[in-house]
């Protein structure tokens, strides 16, 4: 009786599962359909933004690697059309080969270009962080108090890895305009810091006992 029981259960529970089948047989290929359109889309996406990378890429190094001092046109076209691709990786590395070369005279240029990475460029934290204070480190020798603070607010408000470097940046900016008891504040700030870098720390207390012990 019991076997017979379970007989009927089974093929009722299978007759259910093939008519609710049947009655849904639209529904179920429209989602299967959709499934699929967005799994191909997944991978396809991900093949383009990997051919991408590989493009902008090679077109980083190629540009580099056939940079001639004499003939510097087309290597600056190059790379800031590379850091206007706003490139996690290149974008950064496109903008360093700029500064480090000094292949873009215009200091408001080079601006525009930091503000493409720091504000359009989907950048970690603390490398956006840095790319701040390179900013600040950029700017340091051309633009006022006012300017140099604007700049560097972002991390010196915050609990940033880089905090102490910008302190120490407006410390040694104050100290080169002779006003040494701003640039004292800062060195003490770098001092009270728990997480300072622990150079950074070090050249604060040689630089207040040395030339600011007054």
């Amino acid at each position: 009786m019991d076997e017979e029981i379970t007989i009927i259960d089974t093929n009722t529970r299978n007759e259910k599962l093939k008519n609710f089948f049947i009655n849904n047989k639209k529904n179920l290929l429209i989602g299967t359909s959709i499934l699929l359109i967005l799994i191909i889309g997944y991978f396809s996406y991900d093949a383009f933004k990997k051919k991408e990378k590989f493009n902008l890429a090679k077109k980083f190094n190629l540009t580099t690697i056939n940079f001639k001092p004499e003939e510097p046109e087309n290597t600056v076209k190059n790379l800031i059309n590379i850091v206007k691709e706003n490139d996690v990786t290149y974008s950064p590395l496109a903008l360093y080969f700029l500064i480090d070369n000094n292949l873009v005279k215009d200091l408001e240029e080079i601006n525009v270009l930091f503000d493409e990475l720091i504000s359009k460029t989907n950048l970690e934290k603390e490398i956006k962080n840095l790319n701040i204070y390179k900013k600040g480190l950029f700017n340091s020798n051309f633009v006022s108090e006012n300017e140099l603070l604007k700049i560097l607010n972002p991390i010196i408000n915050s609990e940033s890895i880089w905090k102490s470097h910008s302190l120490y940046l407006v410390a040694e900016y104050f100290y080169s305009k002779g006003e040494k008891q701003k640039a004292k504040e800062f060195f003490n700030q770098i001092l009270a810091l728990p997480q300072a870098n622990n150079e950074i720390k070090l050249a604060s207390k040689k630089r207040l006992n040395r030339d600011l012990s007054e």
